[in-house]
Formats: structure tokens, C-alpha cells, sequence
């Protein structure tokens, strides 16, 4: 056997295991090119197939004190929110939209320990966060406040719906008085209607006016009745004693518009709050759309505004820097949930991660 050869063999093994942080700790089962391209982009991984990213606007109010459109909607601190999702790499849509990165194309099983991963989350935080402490530009009381989040968006990557111990994960979430934010494509409705405790608030992206738009824009992987199973989990909402909204993502020249047929949806839901908001053209959906999809923020407004009389509400704000509105009856800021557990004292911040791919041999 060539030297070559020998390498390749070498690289092929590579590839069959999973990526270990430097300290041979925790390992992820997410594939090894997903976990390197996830990385790049500043990604801790945790668990078998979870991530943690720090949100733009958690920066922002860290270095420039200004907060994300949920600070103004409804009381979020934005230095005080930590974004992530049980399977980062695991999705059961392909939507055309999503600038996040593509997904593998097997439907994972999840089911990491719902108290280890939120541990581990913090962590991974924590790390992600480090810079800051010595960056002269940040607020250092809200960077040492930032170490324990007291609010978690899981709505980074991939459909949270998909983790099998989803509800205790909220539970250990509000157990340390973190608020949580689940974002879901609703493609589950049973799972939605068993989820047991419900999040602090649900958003369901109701991102198409119709089926024949879904298809196009949502690409269902393996279940062509996805549009269906979305408007069975819109008609559950009602019953949920939790916060809901359903959000519109709005692409000019494909789904903005159809004010009609998106309050049919809206009011099968009868959520507490809508949000409208234009699709932007950042990351991989620039490999999808183009430029001339981007709506501005007018266009978001003027549907909000024709919208909110069809669904008996009103246009209570808006955030044009992140060309999006907020439909509803009245604004109610979130209660944190009463604090029962505390993080260990030992706790600490997560080792750094490597996830570099191995230079192809030709």
C-alpha cells in the first residue's frame, strides 16, 4: 500500500468518527463537513446534535446598547438571551428562504439528557462570549449578567420539534428562571399539542399563504401533507395556555401579498400576536433568491396594515432596521418564570472547539 493510500484510508476513518473538542470531551454526531462548516461560522456545538451562536443583537447590547425588535415588542433583554437549538443540523423542510446552513439529510435521532444539554449550553455561551469580558467597549455589568441567560431563543437552526425530550428541556429551562422562545415550522402537531410544559412563547412560522406556496418555498423532505399538518397545529394553538404568534416571513414576488389567505390561517390560530417580517437575502438563500425578494420595510407595513383589519387587530410597533411589525391587541411584556434551581457554582465556560476538515486528497 502507497503512502497515499495510506493517508486516504486515514481520512476515510476520519470521516466515520465523531469530532471531539480539544479536550476530549463531550462529542458531537453531527457529520464531520456540517460540524466544520457550523464552526466557521462561530457555532459551539453541544450534545449530540445541538448548537449555541451568539445573536447579533446579544452583541449589540453588549457593546452599543441596543436591543432586538423582541426588547421592544415584548420587555427581551437582548444581553441577557442565549440562542440555540437541540439539532442544529437536523430539519424536516428544505425552505428556500432559510439562511442558515444546510442541513444533513437524514432525520436524526435526539434525545440528549434535557439537564446536561441546557448545562452544556450555558457553557458553550459563556465560551462564545469570553471576548467581551475584555473588550473595552462592553458594558461589563451586563456582560457578567450575560454568564447566566435569563432568556433561551431556541430557534437557532434546524426544528426543535424534532428533539424527544423537548418538554423537559423547557421544564430544567424554567426551572432556573429562564423564559424560553420556541420557534417551530409546525409540521408536528401532535407533538405541539402533548408538548407538556408549553414554552414561555410559541412562534409558528406560517410562512406561505397557501399549499401550492409552501411546497415551493417550505420543500417538504419526507411529508408531502406538511402544509396540512401546519394548519392542524394552527387550529391547536387556541387551546395552549401559553403565549403564541405566528410569524410571516414575507418574499417579494412570492408570498408577500395574499392578505386574504394568510388571515384565514391567522385566525385558525387566534394567536396572541403576529409577526410580519421581510425575508432578507444573507446566507444560504442567496442560493435560492435574489436581491429583488427583499421587501422594504414599507411593503412590510403596508401588508401589516392591510393584514390587521382581517384578523381583528392592530398594528401595535415595529422595528425598521429588522423590517418587521408586531399585529395584535395589546403589548404584554414576558414574565420570567419563578427561579427554583440554581447553575452550579462550578459550572464554568465550555473548552474550545476544532472542527477543521482534513485537506481532500486528490
Amino acid at each position: 500500500m502507497s503512502h497515499k493510500q495510506s493517508l486516504g484510508m486515514i481520512q476515510v476513518k476520519w470521516y466515520m468518527w465523531t469530532v471531539r473538542e480539544m479536550d476530549a470531551g463531550p462529542v458531537t454526531k453531527i457529520e464531520p463537513k456540517i460540524a466544520a462548516r457550523l464552526a466557521k461560522q462561530r457555532y459551539h456545538l453541544v450534545g449530540d446534535h445541538g448548537g449555541v451562536k451568539v445573536c447579533h443583537w446579544t452583541k449589540q447590547s453588549l457593546i452599543a446598547d441596543r436591543s432586538c425588535y423582541k426588547g421592544t415588542f415584548y420587555g427581551i433583554e437582548s444581553h441577557g438571551c442565549m440562542q440555540m437549538a437541540p439539532n442544529v443540523d437536523t430539519c424536516n423542510l428544505g425552505c428556500t428562504y432559510c439562511w442558515r446552513e444546510p442541513h444533513s439529510d437524514t432525520l436524526n435521532k435526539i434525545d440528549d439528557d434535557p439537564y446536561e444539554l441546557y448545562l452544556q449550553s450555558v457553557k458553550a455561551h459563556r465560551r462564545l462570549l469570553t471576548g467581551y469580558g475584555g473588550n473595552p467597549k462592553a458594558d461589563r455589568e451586563k456582560w457578567l449578567e450575560a454568564q447566566n441567560p435569563k432568556h433561551v431563543a431556541i430557534s437557532l437552526n434546524g426544528e426543535p420539534t424534532l428533539y424527544s425530550r423537548l418538554g423537559e428541556f423547557l421544564e430544567v429551562c424554567h426551572q432556573h428562571g429562564t423564559s424560553t422562545f420556541l420557534v417551530t415550522n409546525g409540521s408536528l402537531p401532535k407533538v405541539i399539542e402533548n408538548l407538556d410544559p408549553l414554552p414561555t412563547q410559541l412562534y409558528v412560522s406560517v410562512d406561505a399563504p397557501n399549499k401550492e406556496i409552501f411546497d415551493r418555498l417550505c420543500k417538504p423532505k419526507f411529508d408531502q401533507a406538511a402544509f396540512n399538518k401546519l394548519e392542524e397545529t394552527l387550529g391547536i394553538l387556541p387551546s395552549l395556555d401559553t403565549r403564541t404568534v405566528c410569524r410571516h416571513t414575507l418574499i417579494k414576488g412570492e408570498s408577500l401579498g395574499y392578505h386574504d389567505e394568510y388571515a384565514r390561517l391567522d385566525n385558525l390560530a387566534d394567536p396572541d400576536f403576529i409577526e410580519a417580517k421581510g425575508y432578507v437575502f444573507v446566507g444560504n438563500s442567496r442560493n435560492n433568491l435574489s436581491i429583488e425578494n427583499m421587501p422594504s420595510h414599507e411593503d412590510v407595513m403596508e401588508f401589516s396594515r392591510t393584514l390587521a383589519p382581517l384578523v381583528g387587530r392592530e398594528v401595535l410597533s415595529d422595528r425598521k432596521e429588522s423590517r418587521v411589525s408586531l399585529i395584535g391587541k395589546e403589548m404584554i411584556p414576558v414574565k420570567l418564570p419563578e427561579k427554583t434551581r440554581d447553575l452550579p457554582v462550578d459550572l464554568g465556560i465550555a473548552k474550545p472547539q476544532n472542527f477543521s476538515l482534513p485537506v481532500t486528497l486528490n
